[in-house]
């Protein structure tokens, strides 16, 4: 077993080893970045010995070899791989639950938490020593591998595991926008008291977890974070691997902060095309002259709209605002649907993603954009000060 008083010195040369390796550098770009599963060194000796659980998924890779290949060639017992949502390999369908199975390449054992349960049991939790979490966010409150980050904490802080987070950078960390989520509309799109686009790596954000009590019984995971090296929230970062099924390219991780909302209405955000969070459009209001029919195809399995013939416009080649979400695409279609009242799904979704009701009511009472932008602010405020004690990056 790892002990708490070796977590701690773990711990501490990590942060030693961070703060060393930023200094005196030049100014950093995509070419420079190690990601900490590159940093192989930093924690392969933690795990030597030791019983090892993965939460990762197809981005957990060292250059094009799997993390688990990796660690399973230089001797490391990896005994478990939970896996999110899309599954270990993402190639499932959004919103499609995940069934238990076996790597086929490694015969490792892997348990799906994105189905039946989304948190790791004690059972599972007692044959293991540490935990690794590494897995590729895009830096949305949505985007649901933050949630099952959160459940894998839990399940650490519960049964006293070490949880190790390699650490990854934010493609939209380079500003914080949206509502602040009211805990009135928790869900798993939208877990914790943070707005839309939050301005955190996922090791940033699990600390933070950590530091405000938002585990159950405000209990705290044994955590270290292996830092990014050469890495600030204003670098420019390109995926390597698509993070998911429906965000084929780099266009669409950067425009998916400001479409999202649209899976809320009766706008199609591209599922089942070529172009998925790339182009929106509707077959109830003709709100451009770019047309596309949304079909059932692999990553996207009886998508909205399926077979429907939509109207809207192709973002493809729009340039993208570094400093907030683009919402005007949302306010333009919501002004010019031919029936508002039907615009926003019946199941309130919207609700959920934007995390609070005020957005949907303001849009229907005709509140200007500008003003329930306005509205975000004293939230926002608040959050930019909390999110700075948990900052590892300049």
């Amino acid at each position: 077993m790892i002990s708490l008083r070796n977590l701690f010195f773990f711990a501490c040369c990590l942060v030693v080893f961070a703060c060393q390796g930023q200094t005196n550098q030049k100014a950093p770009g995509s070419s420079d970045i190690q990601t900490g599963a590159d940093q192989m060194a930093l924690y392969l000796p933690a795990l030597q010995g030791k019983r090892v659980g993965m939460v990762v998924n197809h981005t957990s890779r060292i250059g094009k070899t799997h993390l688990v290949d990796s660690l399973i060639a230089r001797g490391v017992t990896v005994k478990t791989i939970f896996a999110p949502e899309h599954g270990f390999r993402g190639e499932a369908t959004d919103g499609e639950k995940i069934s238990n199975s076996r790597d086929p390449r490694t015969g490792v054992f892997i348990t799906s938490l994105y189905g039946r349960n989304n948190k790791p049991t004690p059972a599972q939790m007692d044959s293991l020593d540490v935990v690794i979490f590494d897995i590729q966010d895009v830096g949305t409150r949505f985007y649901t591998y933050i949630s099952t980050m959160h459940y894998v904490m839990e399940a650490c802080a519960e049964n006293n595991k070490p949880l190790v987070i390699l650490d990854r950078p934010n493609p939209n960390g380079h500003y914080i926008d949206g509502p602040v989520l009211d805990p009135k509309f928790k869900s798993f799109v939208g877990m914790h008291p943070i707005p839309v686009v939050h301005g955190l790596t996922v090791g940033e954000l699990a600390r933070m977890i950590n530091g405000e009590g938002w585990l159950a019984g405000r209990k705290t995971c044994p955590l270290t974070v292996v830092p990014v090296k050469n890495y600030t929230h204003q670098t420019p970062y390109v995926l390597p691997v698509r993070p998911s099924p429906n965000l084929p390219n780099q266009q669409a991780v950067l425009l998916y902060p400001s479409l999202c909302f649209f899976e809320g209405t009766v706008v199609s955000v591209g599922r089942g095309t070529d172009k998925q969070f790339q182009v929106i459009g509707s077959p109830y209001t003709k709100y451009g002259p770019y047309t596309f029919t949304p079909v059932d195809k692999p990553g996207a399995i009886n998508p909205p709209m399926e077979g429907q013939l939509c109207y809207g416009i192709d973002l493809s080649t729009v340039a993208i605002s570094k400093k907030e979400m683009m919402l005007n695409y949302f306010f333009d279609f919501f002004k010019g649907a031919s029936d508002k009242s039907k615009f926003f799904l019946a199941n309130n979704g919207i609700d959920r993603l934007a995390g609070t009701d005020q957005l949907r009511l303001q849009m229907i009472a005709g509140v200007s954009e500008a003003k329930i932008r306005a509205s975000w602010q004293p939230a926002l405020g608040a959050y930019k000060i909390t999110r700075a004690k948990y900052l590892l990056y300049p």
